[in-house]
């Protein structure tokens, strides 16, 4: 696919930034929109040949997902457009290659839709909430780039007891898969 530094791996915050190793990183910030334009503005600067976005999330209690689990989104919907409307678009679908690609790089996570919404609680539609994926996904796509978003849960989103949230398991996996999943990404023609 790309040389190693074509790659672009971008998460909200640098705790979910594994140190880079031949990559570029990018801590686009929290929420939809500051994840598009730091995004954006990353893709205008270097001209990435793919963007990998990964990240923590939040599983609905009724999806039973433990805490840990990593999830490779399939699909990813934006949940705030209410009401849905022709004129923007709300869902982005990575290629099956690169979804394939993550799973031989972590052979037992799940691969899931993941719903993008500002707020906790906001994706009713879906078991995976995350805040970043849709608008990072979206921005690729404008652009032409292949893009693929991977989270690992850190709580139930039902859950309001952030003290009772799993972060650090959450960051320490997602660092820790992060060159796994670089590595599979350069392997997709």
């Amino acid at each position: 696919m790309a040389a190693l530094s074509d790659i672009l791996v971008v998460a909200a915050t640098e705790r979910e930034l594994a140190v880079p190793n031949g990559w570029r990183t990018l801590a686009c910030g929290v929420g939809p929109v500051e994840a598009a334009a730091a995004t954006a503005a990353a893709i205008a600067t270097h001209r990435p040949a793919a963007i990998l976005h990964v990240g923590i999330a939040g599983a609905r209690r009724r999806s039973a997902i433990a805490a840990g689990t990593v999830v490779i989104g399939n699909d990813s919907v934006y949940c705030d457009l209410a009401p849905r409307n022709p004129f923007s678009p709300r869902l982005v679908t990575p290629s099956v290659a690169l979804v394939n690609a993550l799973r031989r790089a972590v052979p037992g996570a799940l691969v899931r839709t993941i719903g993008t919404s500002a707020r906790v609680g906001g994706t009713k539609e879906c078991e995976i909430e995350a805040m970043e994926g849709f608008a990072v996904l979206r921005a690729a796509t404008i652009a032409d780039i292949p893009a693929i978003e991977v989270r690992v849960i850190s709580n139930e989103i039902e859950e309001s007891d952030r003290g009772r949230w799993q972060f650090d398991l959450a960051f320490d996996t997602i660092a820790r898969i992060t060159p796994q999943l670089v590595a599979e990404l350069l392997r997709v023609p």
